[in-house]
Order: C-alpha cells, then structure tokens, then sequence
C-alpha cells in the first residue's frame, strides 16, 4: 500500500489510543474519519484536522450513513467496552459492544466495498499464561467475558475473510501507557496503574494500592508488559500498509520485557519528583504473577520494535501530559 494518502475510519477515536492513533495517522499524511458514541471517550481527545461523526455501532443506520457520507480505505477498530471488572459484573454488555457491533460494522464494510480492517484486540485472549513470554502460538484460554468477547470478534474476522475476501489483521497488546504531547489517558473510572500513580503524584487521590507483594516475582510485586502508546499507533500503520502481504495474521504488540508494580511506583516518584503515599494491600483475584508477552513474530513481519517503550519514557510522557493537562480532557 506504500505511501499513497488513505481514507481510514478509527472506530473510538475519541478514546485514548484511538484518539493518538489518529493523531499519527494525520502526521503520516493520511486522512482519518473518526467515528464515536462519546460514552467513554471526549470530543476534545479528537485532532482537529479529523473528520468527526458522533455515531454509535450499535445502530446500523448511524453506521450507514458513515460509509454513505465518505471515501473509505480502511479502517481500524478500537472502538469497544474494555473494563475487565466490569465484564464480570455485566457480560452482556461486552458481547453487545464487541461482537454484535462489530459485526453492524463489518457488514457495513462489506455493503461498501471496504476490504481493510485492524482489530484491537488484547492479551486477555491468552487467559491465564503457560509460558513466558507469551507467544501468538499459546493457547486462547481467555477467563472473562472481555477476553471472550475479543477472541469471538477474531474468529469472526476469520469467517468473514473466507467468504467475503476481507483483509484483516489482529493486534493483541497488555498494558498500553503513556502519552503524545497534545493527548493522553483520561478516563472517566480509571483503574490503570501508571495513571493512578501520577494521581496520586498531584493529590487527585489520597495513596496508590499496589496489590500483592508476595508473588515469585523479583521484588514480590506484579510484573506487566508496557508499550508506550506511540509504538501501538506506529504498529498500526505499519501493520496497514503492508496488509495485503499479512491478512489472517495475528500479532502480539509487546517488549517481551516487564515492569512490577513497585518499579512503576519508584520510576513516577523519580520523575514526577515527589512523595507518593502507596498502600501494600493483599493479591487481588485472579491477577496472575507475571504476564509479559513476546514481540518477535512483529519484529520478524515488519522489523517493528517499541521505539519508545522504556519505563522512563512512558512515565515521563505521561507526567508531562497530565502537568499540562492537570483535569484531562474538559468535556
């Protein structure tokens, strides 16, 4: 697909990695249509040189109206319901979000002869790891309805590349963190650490829970696998412009390396310069050791590596969006 300008659709590119993505996209010369609901993302977190359509995937005619309205090359999918918690607690909603408007998307892809699509997915696919790191040879075990729902919309994809043509690639990734200079994450119920500790850094919240110090782990805390949110977005495109060479892959986006609980806590207090309250509490359920996944098979396909992946990076990118950005996104 080389370096010809494309029409991409981004799928939740109101939300925080979709929103980045579509800010690079544009910075790479291509045009970005970003379709989303704004129940869980924020019209500001949207680049202005977007096209913008409030529409939702969960009704057909505001989809259809979409692909009637604009040219569309391709499209990437980030658009979902992602709170592992929460899936546990109402799994109906991850099945309507994650399949049952994945597939209004798709078949409005194919009524418009769009053949091109990126899924985000997730490692939750892989469920409780049996080997470290993970590859994208390890079974596809997930343990909650997010993960289910996520690995149901891959196998859908599969079904639809064999009996429509389409073109597709999944990208499955842990932890994303980090910031652009103009966009990071802002979420309305935060649950991710690297944000919560730098909340914790201006007194948004009182302390930072680290749950669990007693696993088999170097310093007894969780260790995670972090990619900085700019090294997703740069997966993506480069992922798209040689899709016609990758269709049917599936691709973990990792460092094969990770960082605990406790390292991410002492890296925010050496950046941010500042004395963060921290409570050890007990292991939460169902947190597994360690989940760090394997690279290789992107580096392999596309020579892709995390430019910006170090823990101090994606700390201090975050830290310097949130000093500029101290309310987030105000909308």
């Amino acid at each position: 697909m080389g370096e010809c300008t494309l029409n991409i659709l981004v799928t939740g590119g109101a939300g925080y990695i979709g929103s980045i993505c579509a800010e690079v996209l544009l910075q790479r010369g291509h045009n970005v249509i970003v379709l989303d609901n704004l129940q869980e993302g924020h019209r500001a977190a949207v680049p202005a040189a977007a096209v913008f359509c409030l529409a939702d995937l969960a009704e057909p005619t505001q989809i259809e109206k979409v692909f009637s309205s604009h040219k569309i090359d391709a499209v990437m999918h980030f658009a979902a319901e992602a709170l592992v918690g929460k899936s546990m607690l109402v799994p109906s909603t991850f099945y309507a979000a994650n399949v049952a408007s994945g597939i209004n998307l798709l078949d409005a892809m194919i009524r418009h002869g769009v053949d091109k699509i990126i899924f985000s997915s997730t490692a939750a696919t892989y469920g409780e790891a049996k080997s470290m790191p993970i590859t994208e040879e390890h079974a596809a075990m997930p343990i909650n309805p997010y993960g289910k729902s996520k690995l149901t919309f891959e196998q859908i994809l599969a079904d639809y590349r064999a009996y429509t043509g389409l073109k597709y690639v999944v990208l499955r990734y842990f932890n994303v963190a980090g910031a652009s200079a103009e966009r990071g994450e802002s979420r309305r119920d935060e649950t991710h650490l690297i944000p919560k500790v730098l909340d914790a850094a201006l007194g948004k919240i009182s302390k930072m829970e680290i749950y669990g110090t007693d696993y088999p782990t170097p310093d007894g805390s969780c260790v995670r696998d972090y990619v900085h949110v700019l090294d997703i977005a740069d997966s993506h495109i480069r992922v798209l412009e040689e899709i016609e060479r990758l269709s049917g892959e599936v691709f973990n986006v990792a460092t094969s390396s990770g960082y605990s609980n406790l390292e991410v806590f002492r890296t925010a207090e050496r950046i941010t310069g500042r004395s963060i309250a921290v409570e050890l509490c007990a292991r939460r359920p169902g947190d597994p050791a360690t989940l760090v996944a394997s690279s290789e098979k992107l580096k392999r396909a596309l020579g892709w590596e995390g430019a910006h992946s170090s823990l101090e990076e994606i700390v201090q990118s975050a830290w310097n969006w949130r000093l500029r950005f101290p309310h987030g996104y105000r909308d």
